[in-house]
């Protein structure tokens, strides 16, 4: 009892220090990159109306905090630089110092479970990708997973977390997918790299998604709007709808817990790894284009950047029937300017909803912002189709990134694809009016290909690889001579539309 009388007068007496009111967001923190050559935002909180200073790299940039205690600042642009200094934030007597604080390029990183598919995962089922994690000694590569739980509105701040330096001790917790993209940029630019990754496993698009962006499509608007009224039932109903499974599978919530708090520290560009919670069983994936625009012009709204990149994975093999109209709509995602997207069809035919292979994937999606962000001249995509001719029984297939002509490629490893000089194109059907598919032998002529079926006539339409998953003796297998695989097509989706009743909900 005397303990608790003495400590309650020392209490009374102020001889306990107070807490300081300096901090900042909490984003911001040991081991951190900032972006380059950009100007920088920081915020936090202080006393209302208390001056805060920001000095780092040679900067001091002062503000006032406004009636709510809140401050931003902006640093000037920085070049890149792998030295870890000290970054210095004081007001009155409080001050705050953010030690070994990296420039370079940031990348936020989205979506669900293939995203959040750990390093030590891939490691323990790839040998190649137990090697990538042993040899992981990479200090100027940081990764700042984002944990916090869905929101009904927009918050301030994260609760916790913490920036990590890059080893093989450490690399474990990493995501594959943006740890191998960021690998990729780091060896390529030698510049550091760091990754904020806010995926979260299981869930839908739609809770990536501000409120505000669901706009400019019916489907949008009748998904917000169910939304604020909780009502899930028609939701799970609606053409587009998803299976809802708590509210943070709801418009919104999402980026409401994770990213709101988080914009706009300044990146460079996003990547995203997911459909696959929008194209489940009963979830309908028709208009996930239209969802994905939202997420691209919301986010770039929240980072105040119209052209922020936004580079993407199409989904691989599985056995689910809508897997294979969601990839399509994937591709037609790509409409939106300065989006592109990663193709894995040909991965892992195992019937794996987690493939191991994450390693394929990382490079891929590296790819294009190589080539789109920092101007190197090399392949990034593999051949998507751009049009089909009809010559009496014969279909002419015309690609895009085409470019060195098209091959059969044949998987011998992890990152190695070899042309198959005498090997069969598989995955190639015609249609003709009757709206019945044939399988069809094509073969390679340039950039084209020649597709041809005994059985239909007079052909009207051709698909490649429209299914959910390919016969294991029959891989999908074209590709572009730098080894990317074409996407999956159809040159008239109304010979196969989308039908709810072979995808019905879950009871």
């Amino acid at each position: 009892m005397p303990r608790v009388v003495a400590f309650l007068l020392l209490l009374c007496c102020g001889c306990f220090p107070a807490l300081a009111a300096l901090h900042t967001a909490k984003i911001f923190s040991d081991h951190m990159v900032l972006q380059r050559d950009a100007a920088v935002p920081l915020w936090g909180k202080a006393d209302a109306g208390a001056s805060v200073m920001v000095s780092f790299a040679g900067q001091s940039v002062r503000t006032k905090a406004n009636e709510n205690g809140r401050w931003k600042v902006k640093l000037e642009p920085m070049k890149s630089s792998a030295k870890g200094r000290s970054m210095k934030i004081s007001s009155g007597d409080d001050r705050v110092v953010i030690e070994d604080v990296l420039v370079g390029d940031v990348w936020f990183a989205g979506g669900q479970s293939n995203m959040d598919y750990k390093v030590n995962g891939m490691a323990r089922r790839l040998t190649e990708g137990k090697k990538l994690a042993d040899e992981a000694n990479y200090p100027a590569i940081r990764h700042r997973k984002v944990n916090e739980r869905n929101s009904a509105a927009p918050q301030p701040d994260l609760t916790g977390g913490a920036w990590v330096v890059c080893s093989p001790k450490s690399v474990g917790g990493f995501s594959g997918v943006a740890f191998v993209f960021a690998r990729r940029l780091h060896l390529e630019l030698n510049i550091p790299i760091g990754v904020i990754d806010c995926a979260w496993g299981g869930t839908p698009i739609e809770p990536y998604v501000p409120a505000e962006a669901f706009t400019g499509h019916p489907t949008l608007v009748k998904l917000a709007k169910y939304a604020k009224s909780g009502d899930t039932e028609a939701i799970k109903k609606m053409p587009g709808g998803t299976f809802v499974r708590s509210p943070a599978w709801l418009a919104g919530a999402i980026y409401n817990g994770r990213i709101a708090p988080v914009a706009p520290y300044g990146i460079r560009g996003a990547i995203w790894y997911q459909a696959e919670s929008n194209c489940g069983k009963g979830e309908d994936p028709r208009d996930y284009r239209h969802k994905q625009r939202a997420l691209v012009q919301g986010w770039r709204q929240a980072w105040n950047n119209e052209n922020l990149p936004f580079f993407y994975v199409q989904l691989p093999q599985w056995k689910s029937y809508a897997w294979t109209y969601a990839r399509e709509e994937q591709f037609r995602a790509m409409e939106v300017d300065g989006t592109g997207m990663a193709v894995t069809i040909d991965l892992d035919n195992a019937n794996d909803i987690h493939p191991p292979n994450k390693i394929d994937v990382g490079e891929r999606l590296a790819l294009w912002p190589l080539a789109k962000v920092y101007g190197k001249k090399i392949p990034f995509s593999g051949p998507l189709f751009r049009k089909a001719e009809f010559r009496g029984r014969e279909a002419v297939v015309h690609f895009d990134y085409a470019k060195e002509g098209l091959m059969i490629g044949r998987i011998v490893g992890v990152g190695k694809i070899v042309e198959e000089k005498d090997g069969t194109l598989n995955g190639f059907e015609l249609s003709g009016d009757d709206g019945i598919w044939h399988p069809a032998k094509a073969k390679v002529e340039g950039r084209t290909v020649l597709v041809k079926s005994l059985q239909v006539k007079q052909p009207v339409a051709v698909r490649y690889a429209c299914h959910p998953e390919a016969p294991k003796a029959h891989p999908w297998n074209l590709y572009n001579k730098a080894g990317l695989p074409a996407s999956p097509f159809c040159s008239d989706w109304r010979k196969m539309p989308y039908d709810p009743i072979k995808n019905p909900m879950r009871q």
